[in-house]
């Protein structure tokens, strides 16, 4: 490598490495499951079904995120978000009958 090959690379380096230097590989998992939870939660308080299908749409989301190749994801909390997301189907499906059964 020449000098100018790595006088050019310092610059680069140096930015990776600024670049979320307090980002550590459990604070994704951390932001998935909170967001996940905060979405249940939101789930179960919506009055309508609009509502509870936008938040159960999200926590399918923070699950897909968690499926990517490379993300770093602890297997942990890929089995938490999968739980989240069985709750969140179950909520949303007893909502859904309750409504039927008010509308008919």
């Amino acid at each position: 490598m020449t000098d100018k090959d790595s006088a050019q690379n310092k610059p680069k380096q140096a930015l990776q490495e600024q670049r979320n230097p307090l980002m550590s590989a459990t604070d994704i998992n951390h932001i998935l499951l909170h967001g996940a939870q905060i979405s249940l939660s939101k789930l179960r308080r919506a009055n309508s079904h609009n509502a509870r299908t936008y938040y159960f749409a999200e926590i399918g989301v923070y699950l897909e995120v968690s499926l990517s190749s490379g993300s770093e994801i602890t297997d942990d909390a890929r089995e938490q978000l999968g739980e989240i997301h069985q709750q969140a189907l179950s909520s949303l499906m007893d909502a859904n009958k309750r409504d039927n059964q008010i509308n008919s």
